[in-house]
């Protein structure tokens, strides 16, 4: 009896402090609007809560923040309120009795709402986790890889470990969404072979997928990126799941897959047009910095002119609210737009004075690059950068940052480095690859120049460095063993340095090395050998050998780039007629489908070396193909524009001057006159006397009407008996191969043209200077 009349009062308080419901607390939790609702129920229930309760509170805070637009977000605020504590300390004391996913899901959002890494309840939770790990299902396991990488542990034992476990159940994973994730988490520490046979799983799961996966693509695409795998048969897949879902892409997305492209070098013109048409809606629903300075980035370099002042007078009206960071992204978008906006430069460019403190290393090689390029000059600024610069300098000891620190210094108006400074590089070499050298060489040739120039001095030191640097280059490739990691690192190397001193060495290591050759990596070969202008028959043949035996398993989309070395450097391999009918019958079924620029430069290449296909050249001189041609020319920059107009001019003059039948007319009369006379000509009488300049003379940019003869004779303007036209043309260096005086394929093009159209060709190599 006492103990019931104990119990009745503790019962009664129990009751006093319960929800005003009966419902279980689970429900009232699902059923809150807003956070101070989930609060409310914590702090009266937190002597009660369970671990699911725990959890699914986390979880309904964790879902009104993504509910929000980032402007009104406040995650400090929920952060930072007592009864946030109090879920953290009762995740502390009831970890042991979650589930795996309740476990893994309470450290992903506690890491959302900014819990440090180093907070007792983060390790505490990472720990019990590893202790689990090789219970966890597939789609646990990939949250907490997640969690793992937010946390930079992509080296880490524990992110090795999840590796291992994914590897020995590959073949047992069906779920996508879950495998993308892990294999973006992992990608950092995995072996080749791994990596491949993630893209074949990746692959092979691909149909299984739902179309409206967008975040599953974008994370195929982004741990293709992270192994620097520019793999066209996925690229194309997720790039056809983005293309059906554009209505539904946020900003945030469409930066992303855009920033994702053009790091893998990967182009799209249908995701590009209506990106634009798609970013192009959203410019008036933005007023907030975030969202304008992202728009204005992902926009910017395709904008129409309208579009273009429209972003710039945005950022201008809003550039006081910029943070560094977002100024900095500004630079580069207008950097890439080739911007001369003075007044919007200026602007931003105070915003990065202020901020100049805060940069890291690589921003500040960034800014000084942006700075140039836009012909900005501001003495208070680069004085400033200097002295940030040297003393970064001074404390780094890792190699490739000692390199960008150095690159951005030879950069500024007085490229000067002490000796201090060159002993400090000297001793590095030895750490450093053959990317790292090539931008220390290009630093220290600036430096000799600079000196020279102003100076009028090269201290021996300077030059000791640059001996350094060739013979550290040279025993690298010597002792390289893989073609593989030879590439990577030479790849994107360019610049006086590589070429003079070791582009040679450079030719005979892939030679040596050159059976690792495969469908791989041989269009990434093919295209650094067109870079070089040095003809190595060996490699080429051994390109083209490959080509034939593997042309199944390489994708169309590499095709241009496989006969970019032969059209540049004017080379037939054997069996050629075989090798490029190998390579115009894999493209046939993609000519409707690829990029109308990689059409023209397709087309240019092949006519270089006399190859003509119908189904090419059709697909390209048609009216529709040629308003796609317009549209995307619309979205390029200047340059790049003028090169291919250039590039379909000439295309055209090859078909109408060598395929006569294809009836393909001349159409490039007015760009000619605009952009084009360098032809020097003359005739001579039959006594070989010089006759007055008239309507005798035709050159390439003004071609006469032509028909096909039984010798292919040009019908044109008829010369007086005995007459003969003579066209005159003078050649540097680069109109020849870098090794050998081997005229390269366009100018061997231009001289058969001259030809056919009845001029003997004189051509005069004149010196570079």
């Amino acid at each position: 009896m006492l103990c019931l009349r104990a119990i009745r009062p503790f019962s009664w308080r129990v009751f006093h402090f319960r929800p005003f419901s009966f419902e279980p607390l689970i429900s009232q939790m699902n059923n809150c609007t807003d956070e101070e609702q989930i609060f409310g129920l914590i702090e009266k229930n937190k002597s009660l809560l369970s671990e699911k309760q725990v959890g699914c509170a986390l979880s309904m805070l964790w879902q009104f923040q993504k509910q929000k637009t980032s402007s009104v977000k406040n995650v400090d605020c929920v952060r930072n309120h007592p009864q946030f504590l109090t879920l953290c300390n009762l995740a502390t004391t009831k970890m042991g009795f979650m589930s795996d996913s309740t476990l893994v899901n309470v450290l992903y959002i506690i890491q959302q709402f900014g819990i440090e890494a180093h907070d007792s309840l983060v390790e505490a939770l990472v720990t019990e986790a590893w202790r689990r790990l090789e219970r966890f299902d597939i789609s646990v396991l990939s949250k907490f890889s997640s969690c793992l990488a937010d946390q930079h542990l992509h080296y880490s034992p524990l992110m090795g470990k999840i590796a291992d476990i994914v590897n020995r159940n590959l073949e047992n994973i069906q779920d996508l969404r879950s495998l993308s994730v892990l294999m973006v988490s992992i990608s950092s520490l995995i072996s080749q072979r791994f990596q491949e046979k993630l893209v074949n799983k990746a692959e092979l799961l691909f149909d299984t997928m739902d179309s409206s996966q967008v975040n599953t693509a974008r994370r195929i695409v982004q741990f293709l990126r992270n192994i620097r795998y520019r793999y066209y048969p996925l690229l194309e897949r997720c790039n056809k799941v983005f293309l059906s879902n554009m209505n539904h892409l946020d900003l945030d997305s469409i930066s992303k897959i855009l920033s994702l492209y053009y790091s893998l070098q990967f182009h799209s013109f249908e995701f590009i047009l209506m990106t634009k048409k798609r970013l192009t809606e959203m410019i008036p629903l933005f007023d907030h910095p975030a969202s304008c300075v992202k728009l204005f980035v992902a926009l910017g370099p395709m904008a129409g002119p309208e579009e273009k002042k429209q972003l710039k007078s945005t950022i201008l009206l809003m550039s006081e609210e910029l943070t560094g960071q977002q100024a900095l992204a500004v630079m580069g978008a207008m950097e890439e737009m080739e911007s001369r906006n003075s007044r919007l430069i200026k602007k931003i460019t105070s915003i990065l004075h202020k901020h100049l403190d805060n940069y890291k290393p690589v921003e500040l090689l960034r800014i000084t690059q942006a700075l140039t390029f836009l012909h900005f000059q501001s003495k208070e600024l680069f004085v400033r950068l200097r002295e940030l610069l040297l003393s970064y300098l001074k404390v780094s000891v890792i190699p490739s940052e000692i390199s960008i620190l150095v690159y951005a210094l030879s950069m500024l108006p007085s490229a000067h480095l002490d000796e201090v400074r060159m002993s400090q590089i000297e001793a590095v070499l030895p750490q450093c690859d053959l990317h790292d050298l090539n931008i220390f060489a290009a630093s220290v040739l600036r430096c000799i120049q600079y000196d020279h120039m102003y100076l009028d001095n090269i201290p021996g030191k300077q030059l000791k460095v640059l001996q350094k640097l060739d013979h550290y280059g040279h025993q690298r490739l010597q002792e390289c063993k893989s073609l593989n990691l030879l590439w990577e690192e030479v790849k994107s190397l360019k610049g006086d340095w590589f070429a003079d001193s070791l582009l040679e060495e450079t030719v005979v290591t892939l030679q040596r090395l050159m059976d690792e050759i495969n469908y791989i990596n041989v269009a990434g070969i093919a295209s650094f050998i067109s870079r070089t202008n040095y003809l190595s028959t060996s490699l080429l043949d051994k390109i083209a050998s490959v080509v034939l035996q593997q042309i199944e398993k390489i994708h169309p989309f590499a095709i241009l780039a496989i006969i970019l070395p032969f059209s540049t450097l004017n080379y037939d391999p054997p069996q050629w007629d075989e090798f490029f009918g190998t390579c115009i019958q894999h493209l046939n079924s993609y000519l409707s489908v690829l990029d109308p620029l990689v059409l023209v430069f397709l087309g240019y290449s092949l006519a270089t070396l006399q190859y003509f296909p119908e189904d090419l050249l059709k697909t390209i001189f048609n009216i529709k193909f040629l308003a796609r041609l317009d549209s995307q020319l619309e979205l390029i920059c200047s340059s790049l524009n003028m090169t291919v107009q250039f590039r379909l001019m000439e295309l055209n003059r090859a078909v109408c001057l060598e395929c006569p039948e294809y009836q393909i007319p001349w159409f490039h009369d007015r760009f000619c006159q605009q952009h084009y006379n360098k032809d020097f000509e003359c005739i001579l009488d039959k006594r070989r006397n010089p006759l007055p300049y008239g309507s005798h003379n035709t050159t390439l940019e003004k071609l006469p009407k032509i028909h096909l003869e039984s010798n292919t004779q040009i019908a044109g303007s008829r010369l007086p008996p005995g007459a003969e036209k003579i066209a005159l043309e003078f050649l540097d260096s680069r109109a020849f191969c870098r090794n050998i005086p081997h005229l390269k394929g366009k100018s061997a093009m231009k001289k058969r043209h001259l030809e056919i159209l009845g001029y003997h060709v004189i051509q005069a190599v004149i010196g570079n200077d």
